[in-house]
């Protein structure tokens, strides 16, 4: 059995969900998600907690997704509670960031400025060389987040690029004279 799959999940004060024979919704005071149930993969509410149950434990499909289940709908619940913030930081002379609405303006090095089209859902505010990228569903942001880093990942010789906060890039020792 999963030993992620069989923990209760905890709902907090103030989040709503609907248990369907395939799906579970959750609302919050951010917005509403919805997670699939897969095939033998039951949930159900008693009180402030949810279980998510598995028919058949014997087969590795449903052994792998037991697990992946109770973890979407944790995540669900997190982020229609909390949200999700991913933080990246620019790091080169000249690269800028600029939020102008439902997009980021981002200068990286390259003859033209790349318009990065934000997708519903997930927010992006810039300040000073630190590009925050926030909403409630986690795969997105995420996403989000590795997309706008894959313009100009970081490089192992001087460091320039596009980085997490926090992340550590290996730096190479250049040619030796």
């Amino acid at each position: 059995m999963s030993r992620v799959g069989k923990e209760p999940i905890n709902i907090p004060a103030g989040v709503e969900i609907r248990l369907n024979d395939d799906s579970v919704t959750v609302k919050g005071a951010k917005g509403e998600l919805t997670s699939p149930l897969f095939a033998d993969i039951t949930a159900a509410q008693e009180g402030n907690t949810l279980t998510i149950s598995c028919a058949d434990l014997e087969t590795k499909k449903t052994k792998s997704f037991f697990g992946l289940a109770r973890m979407l709908i944790a995540n669900n619940i997190t982020g229609v509670t909390k949200g999700f913030e991913k933080k990246l930081e620019l790091r080169g002379v000249g690269y800028r960031a600029q939020s102008q609405g439902k997009s980021l303006n981002l200068s990286l090095g390259f003859s033209h400025p790349v318009i990065y089209a934000l997708p519903d859902g997930v927010d992006a505010a810039v300040e000073a060389s630190i590009i925050t990228v926030s909403g409630i569903d986690k795969q997105k942001v995420g996403q989000v987040a590795a997309e706008i880093r894959a313009y100009r990942p970081p490089e192992p010789y001087k460091g320039k690029g596009v980085r997490y906060v926090g992340e550590h890039v290996a730096m190479k020792e250049g040619k030796k004279a």
